[in-house]
């Protein structure tokens, strides 16, 4: 029995003094990177601009991407080397993916409620 591929999560963040093609760019190099290597690209997300929580090189926000791909472990290896020496990357995080977890939220819906919790009496 074959075992299903890895997946692995690929949080990246962009700095928003890119020009956007050139953002655009980045993310299509990482895209092709991941299929040159035999993986395949199975989630592609775009966050937006969000503030970090702390600021990185006098750098206070940041484009959000998320890039859910499979691919053979030789892969996080190269792509993380890329991604460390590109200019315009202000951080990356790729992680496993453990079996079972739920898919990422869909960007555009509210985690939580803005309403506050009834009191019960």
């Amino acid at each position: 029995m074959t075992q299903p591929p890895i997946i692995y999560d690929l949080v990246l963040l962009l700095s928003t003094s890119l020009e956007e093609d050139r953002r655009a760019r980045i993310l299509s190099d990482v895209e092709q990177t991941i299929v040159d290597a035999g993986g395949r690209v199975e989630v592609s997300q775009e966050w937006g601009v969000r503030s970090l929580a702390f600021e990185i090189d006098h750098t206070r926000d940041a484009d959000y991407h998320l890039r859910q791909f499979s691919g053979p472990p030789t892969l996080i290896e190269t792509l993380s080397y890329n991604l460390k020496i590109t200019d315009g990357v202000v951080r990356h995080r790729i992680i496993k993916v453990t079996p079972g977890t739920p898919p990422p939220p869909d960007p555009g819906t509210p985690t939580f409620s803005a309403e506050p919790a009834e009191a019960s009496a």
